[in-house]
């Protein structure tokens, strides 16, 4: 099992001046590496339908509307299975949340896989980011010790990856920021691109 996983929105609280209302985190989960393959195959072709080079990062906040449809459509067809945490941060009361960003950035991303209802066993876990050394350590060790146990093993190892180098990390940034847009309720394409890929989410748990 292959899982890529990105986020969307910020970790801050100062919602009256700018910070984002939810916070998403989106799963793209492989049961097959070789499905993991074909999809990426079909990420690059469209890169190259579109002229860009392999430098160029689909990212929902950086793509224009025509782009994402593009994208999501390119994928629709592929296996692969999404869930997602959506954490509206209003409703949030933690001190160490509110004011500690790994603190925010690592509990939540447990929480999403943590709470899976035993749909992800010992996954290969790649997300999107570098971190300083001694944070990517505390974090991958937090990670094993929220999330593995001797009767179920949820996480057999998590790497940071470069999302410039990999387009299935881009595709969690693509379906993070789709799920986002949703919640933007007063946008005009708020339904559009979460419609197109609603087939395969397989759960959206909105944190309480």
């Amino acid at each position: 099992m292959l899982i890529f996983i990105d986020d969307s929105g910020d970790p801050g609280f100062k919602l009256d001046k700018g910070s984002t209302s939810h916070f998403i985190i989106a799963m793209v989960i492989f049961n097959d590496e070789l499905e993991a393959e074909k999809t990426a195959i079909s990420i690059k072709e469209l890169k190259r339908k579109l002229g860009f080079s392999e430098q160029i990062e689909f990212r929902f906040f950086k793509n224009s509307q025509k782009i994402r449809i593009k994208f999501l459509e390119a994928i629709k067809k592929s296996k692969f299975r999404i869930r997602c945490l959506v954490v509206d941060k209003s409703i949030i009361y933690s001190d160490e949340l509110k004011s500690n960003k790994n603190s925010f950035y690592a509990y939540f991303i447990k929480e999403a896989l943590k709470h899976s209802s035993a749909s992800i066993l010992n996954a290969k876990v790649r997300m999107d980011g570098s971190g300083d050394r001694i944070f990517r350590r505390n974090f991958f060790t937090y990670l094993r010790r929220e999330l593995n146990s001797d009767e179920r093993k949820i996480m057999r190892n998590c790497k940071m990856v470069n999302s410039k180098g990999n387009v299935l990390v881009q595709m969690a940034d693509m379906i993070a920021g789709s799920i986002n847009r949703a919640e933007n309720k007063d946008k005009k394409d708020c339904q559009i691109y979460k419609s197109i890929i609603k087939n395969h989410i397989e759960d959206e748990w909105h944190f309480q």
